[in-house]
């Protein structure tokens, strides 16, 4: 039976929410200021952070879809996804505070443990974010439920980005005791971080009950266990999930690029760390305001549909930053504003998963969460690695020197790759989305076929 009538609980959206409250506490800092604390106060070069997240993504290339399958073999009697929000929590907080600690060491030792203690990071927060994006599919069966689960996990991560964009600089400049960031600023700010992420992710926990994992389950072909490379194989054959997986790599690209190099235009071409704390606060207001709009715009527009529009407006933002490089605030902000209401985009992301998933189950026989879960954290990460192996290799192109007044030519370049490169990216993450073909009947007649135990190859 068809379980039309579902309706989106305010408690489960609230704990939903939570645990992207918990990512957001862990990967803000790697996001933001990892790049920008290699190089001005670990002092790597930018070859050796190339390296570092170079390897970091091969590995990850094996480790998500390794841990998503894990994950779909998971069974106990907390279900077969929120053990992970229990267990990997506290070693994520280790390895965060690991990776933002200077350590008595040069050389090529200090490459290493850089990159140890980065890949660390990485698998931890995997076991979670992974395990954290499945459980939407198992709370929730309707597909506008799972929407507005998405859409609280939006709210989640812009309400928390609105606070640590807020106070992320000031705590790091506070704990300096210094006009400049050093690294007991960056390192007690991560230790505060870090501990208020762990109850966090445990109330999401508890919170979000796998309902509906018995039934979307039930079924015969369901039972088996595939191996990890056959979970792969299986996988590849959703091309509406590789679609959204495209899609989400390019436009995390587009974004993360841009966020991560974000913090030297304002540092070196406005001059004032304490902008960065405005310039980000109003791109996350911004989010916030924009997630609210989800459901309406995936509704009116569809999912597709409204993805499109955001990224269409998002490059026009671009586009205009790139013509008029300004040192004007109101401006900047303006901008900002605007780009940042469109990064509400990324949340639609994780509503088409969902919809994939059915659509793989309906088409294949087989419902991988954890293993489709772990196909967009491994685009999301991809995309940070590229930005950052790729972004300081662009700054130093421009002519980026570290911690001295930059030529008008490099603020020139820092502009071009903050601005125009996003911008081209921008317009390639939305041809993916040509190719998506599930529009909200398609999946309400999906969901209807699975309810009766009917498949594609019954038609």
């Amino acid at each position: 039976m068809s379980i039309s009538k579902e309706k989106t609980s305010p408690k489960l959206a609230i704990a939903y929410g939570m645990g992207e409250v918990g990512c957001q506490l862990s990967w803000y800092m790697i996001n933001n200021y990892l790049t920008l604390f290699y190089t001005d106060v670990v002092g790597l070069s930018a070859s050796a952070i190339s390296l570092i997240m170079l390897i970091a993504r091969v590995w990850d290339a094996v480790n998500d879809p390794m841990m998503g399958n894990i994950a779909d073999r998971t069974n106990t009697r907390w279900g077969k996804f929120r053990p992970y929000l229990f267990m990997a929590p506290p070693v994520l907080a280790v390895f965060n505070i690991l990776t933002f600690t200077v350590f008595p060491i040069q050389g090529a030792a200090k490459v290493v443990l850089c990159l140890v203690c980065y890949i660390g990071t990485g698998m931890a927060y995997t076991a979670c974010s992974i395990a954290y994006q499945a459980l939407q599919n198992v709370c929730a069966i309707d597909s506008q439920v799972r929407m507005n689960l998405a859409t609280a996990c939006g709210i989640g991560s812009s309400v928390i980005g609105i606070i640590l964009s807020a106070c992320a600089m000031p705590m790091i400049l506070f704990f300096s005791e210094d006009k400049v960031a050093n690294a007991h600023g960056y390192f007690v700010t991560t230790i505060v971080f870090s501990l208020v992420m762990v109850p966090i992710f445990w109330i999401c926990g508890f919170g979000c009950k796998e309902t509906y994992a018995d039934q979307l389950h039930h079924t015969g072909e369901n039972k088996e266990k595939l191996g990890f490379v056959g979970s792969i194989k299986e996988i590849m054959k959703n091309d509406q999930l590789l679609m959204v997986v495209l899609a989400t790599v390019l436009g995390a690209i587009c974004v993360t690029g841009r966020m991560s190099l974000l913090t030297y235009y304002i540092i070196y071409v406005v001059g004032d760390y304490t902008v960065i704390a405005t310039v980000f606060t109003t791109m996350t207001i911004a989010q916030l305001i924009g997630n609210m709009f989800i459901p309406w715009g995936t509704k009116t527009f569809t999912k597709k549909g409204y993805m499109i529009i955001l990224n269409v407006v998002m490059c026009i933002g671009f586009f205009l930053m790139f013509i008029n490089p300004t040192k004007n605030l109101p401006y900047l902000l303006g901008v900002s504003f605007v780009c940042g209401l469109c990064n509400s985009a990324s949340a639609i992301c994780y509503g088409m998963v969902s919809d994939s998933i059915e659509y793989g189950d309906w088409k294949l026989g087989k419902r991988q969460e954890g293993v489709a879960a772990s196909m967009l954290s491994f685009g999301v990460k991809l995309a940070t690695a590229i930005c950052g192996a790729a972004g300081v290799m662009l700054l130093s192109a421009v002519g980026y020197v570290p911690n001295a007044d930059q030529t008008d030519a490099a603020k020139m370049g820092i502009n071009a790759v903050v601005n125009l490169l996003p911008l081209v990216i921008g317009i390639l993450s939305i041809v993916p989305l040509f190719f998506y073909k599930l529009t909200p009947e398609k999946v309400e007649e999906i969901r209807a076929d699975l309810d009766i135990g009917k498949h594609a190859w019954d038609r």
